[in-house]
């Protein structure tokens, strides 16, 4: 285990839910003592996206496996013009793009339950270019030590 008391998460993987503006899964994975890569595969227009974020974690105050983080990557997906309110052409899309995130998380003590919210904002480089500030989330994992 990667875990140091007071300085990183409690757990190595983390799989769970992530409800928001999209919805989908996540995988949280600690590569390091406050680092982790997270994976995202979310729901949206009748599209998809895959995003991949590398996330630096860092402990709030004194409390114990309560943790503030943020982080960067990319996304790839595929998105439906005709369910979509900001695509004039109605045509199918596949975007790419950069992506960053912050947020909090808590893992219970007594369960093995991960809490987190967030904001990812994103900017779409290929494909329906422009920023894409609208995604909130909470996650809820299953922790694994």
């Amino acid at each position: 285990m990667v875990s140091v008391v007071g300085y990183s998460q409690s757990y190595n993987t983390a799989v769970g839910a992530r409800v928001g503006n999209s919805n989908g899964a996540t995988v949280k994975h600690f590569i390091g003592y406050k680092s982790a890569l997270e994976g995202i595969v979310s729901t949206r227009w009748q599209g998809f996206n895959l995003t991949g974020l590398y996330e630096l974690q860092y402990p709030i105050g004194n409390v114990e496996n309560f943790y503030w983080f943020i982080g960067a990557g990319g996304h790839i997906g595929a998105w439906d013009g005709d369910n979509n309110p900001w695509f004039e052409d109605r045509d199918d899309h596949v975007v790419i793009g950069i992506d960053g995130i912050i947020g909090m998380e808590y893992t219970l003590k007594e369960a093995p339950l991960n809490f987190g919210v967030d904001w990812k904002p994103s900017l779409n480089l290929v494909e329906h270019s422009g920023f894409w500030g609208d995604e909130f989330a909470l996650s809820v994992r299953f922790a694994f030590k």
